[in-house]
């Protein structure tokens, strides 16, 4: 298309729904891990992405249902597979949000790195250095990470970023969610999504101050439930 033309002079009405955010709906869907649930995200877009994040979860054994038509994802059950396979990892990094909540949760995760991507100077770095300063222990074979927690399981800490980081600050602080006392993230990515993913974790019992600063406080529980979250819209 060369061109378009418009002839203006009409009045325009009406409204236009406006679905919500692949970005804020992935680590909501990853939330899931941490309670049986049920979770209802409302106003859910139909995106490859989420059809992904989908077959990552059930496979985990979680019951993901999809109403495209009422935009409406309800979310239950616990994970039963504490593995994220490369062949679903591989298609969208957003995967690596199931690391936290399986750790904090089931004390262990084996998790493929995302887009089969090296370990250096990514951005996978900054979530695996924040949950060995939460306790866990943390390995690489062959091209997968292998996490494990404490006996006791995670436990508050203050989390530094030497760089902001959207995915890890979300993956911090789900696992903040179930770890024992308080964590501290300080140079916290502020993105209306993480906003958006600490008000879900709210509705879902979290203790959670600073939302929407680059400071976040958590008091860890070990204990959240059920949930109905309205997806925020793409920006």
């Amino acid at each position: 298309m060369d061109r378009i033309r418009i002839r203006g002079g009409k009045p325009l009405h009406g409204t236009i729904p406006i679905s919500g955010a692949k970005n804020a709906t992935l680590p909501l869907m990853t939330a899931a891990l941490l309670s049986d649930g049920p979770l209802v995200l409302e106003n859910a877009p139909d995106l490859a992405d989420i059809a992904t994040m989908r077959v990552l979860l059930v496979q985990h054994g979680l019951t993901v249902e999809h109403d495209k038509a009422g935009r409406r994802l309800v979310l239950s059950g616990a994970a039963s597979n504490l593995e994220a396979p490369y062949d679903i990892v591989r298609k969208m990094r957003a995967s690596v949000l199931v690391l936290g909540p399986l750790v904090a949760r089931f004390g262990h995760a084996q998790v493929s790195l995302p887009g089969g991507c090296a370990i250096g100077t990514r951005p996978v770095d900054l979530h695996l250095k924040g949950l060995e300063q939460m306790g866990a222990t943390i390995s690489l074979d062959s091209g997968y990470i292998e996490a494990s927690a404490p006996p006791g399981g995670l436990r508050g800490a203050k989390i530094i970023f030497p760089q902001v980081s959207v995915g890890a600050t979300e993956n911090l602080l789900m696992a903040a969610c179930l770890a024992d006392g308080v964590t501290e993230l300080v140079n916290a990515a502020q993105e209306p999504e993480i906003g958006d993913l600490a008000m879900c974790l709210m509705r879902m019992g979290a203790r959670i101050e600073g939302i929407g600063t680059a400071q976040i406080g958590v008091e860890g529980d070990k204990e959240t439930g059920p949930a109905t979250h309205p997806i925020i819209p793409h920006r």
